[in-house]
């Protein structure tokens, strides 16, 4: 099985995700959700509750949910945005 092309995009942070890293975006190179959550955890990893944050989050990839998807297997398009969304209370 041949390996996937990484696309590049970008990582939108909200809430305490973006607290946490530092940032309300940063740009991904990478085929799957599960290698740009990888590449956004070694690049934070001097902020050590960026990870616990992140392990909490809900994604949108594009505007559409992940939900239980496992990340391995949800592909990222050529300029997509991948949202990543902290729990938060209210409603």
């Amino acid at each position: 099985m041949e390996a996937a092309t990484a696309s590049v995009g970008t990582i939108r942070y909200w809430a305490a995700a973006k607290a946490e890293a530092g940032t309300a975006e940063e740009p991904y190179r990478a085929a799957t959700l599960a290698e740009a959550l990888e590449q956004a955890r070694t690049r934070h990893a001097d902020r050590p509750r960026f990870a616990r944050v992140l392990a909490t989050c809900s994604f949108l990839v594009d505007g559409h949910p992940v939900g239980g998807r496992d990340h391995t297997a949800v592909a990222l398009p050529e300029g997509g945005t991948v949202e990543v969304l902290p729990p938060f209370a209210g409603g």
